[in-house]
């Protein structure tokens, strides 16, 4: 039986590949409980740096797999399953871990709730992008509603969840959503070269702003400018900010 999902650490870097190609790694139970046991463990490895997410096969991810859903014996089968998902949503979303993701083709539903629990989507030409739940009779999950409106907007984030617009690469970099977009062969490429450039540099560095900029929408200015204040002062203690500083001030 193929495994649901793929999990490889090496080098500083934890590899997460959706593998459900056949269903467009659309989340069922197996898929579920293999992310939520995957990104805990990722977090909290000290031999990791940085996390790259990715999908197997011809889309990034279209969100519930509407099939298995229908098999399940009633509304709690549902709830029960996105609290599973949500586990591995919070643990890289809270992690002091920079997450980018590569996604290729289609990323609707819940794997719109994956790509905004990474730090920076890498997206292609041919890709779409959108919500789609109502046209199954369903709400957003996986962080969408929590998630989305953050990066895109309120307004704009009310139009994908209330239509059934599908937004180009393009259009996903333009509204927020992807920070690059690249030729659909490149993107996988390009989204590990991203990472490996966190690796490549003070990659804790890195997650310390990530968690700065995650958290400062919950904190009062100025407890941010504390918190601020002490991230920057623990930073500048650690070997890589002591080599870089001073590789600088040499220059």
């Amino acid at each position: 039986m193929t495994e649901p999902l793929l999990y490889t650490v090496g080098d500083g870097l934890a590899r997460i590949t959706l593998n459900r190609p056949a269903s467009l790694n659309a989340f069922d139970a197996a898929l579920g409980e293999a992310w939520a046991q995957a990104t805990t463990d990722a977090v909290a490895r000290d031999d990791v740096r940085a996390v790259l997410i990715d999908g197997a096969g011809p889309a990034f991810c279209a969100g519930g797999d509407v099939r298995a859903m229908v098999e399940l014996d009633s509304g709690e089968g549902m709830t029960a399953l996105a609290h599973v998902i949500n586990r591995g949503i919070l643990a890289l979303v809270e992690s002091e871990l920079p997450v980018a993701v590569a996604a290729h083709g289609t990323t609707v539903g819940g794997g719109l709730g994956i790509l905004l629990a990474a730090d920076y989507a890498i997206v292609g030409e041919g890709s779409k992008l959108g919500s789609r739940y109502a046209n199954v009779g369903l709400t957003p999950d996986l962080s969408v509603s929590a998630q989305l409106a953050r990066a895109v907007g309120e307004r704009r984030a009310l139009q994908l969840v209330l239509g059934d617009r599908m937004l180009s690469g393009a259009e996903a970099v333009e509204w927020g959503l992807a920070a690059e977009v690249v030729p659909d062969a490149e993107v996988a490429a390009r989204a590990e070269a991203v990472a490996r450039g966190w690796l490549a540099g003070a990659a804790s560095a890195y997650g310390r702003a990530k968690r700065l900029v995650r958290d400062a929408a919950a904190r009062p200015l100025r407890e941010q400018l504390a918190e601020e204040a002490r991230s920057i002062g623990a930073a500048y203690g650690t070997p890589d900010a002591q080599r870089l500083t001073r590789a600088f001030a040499g220059r």
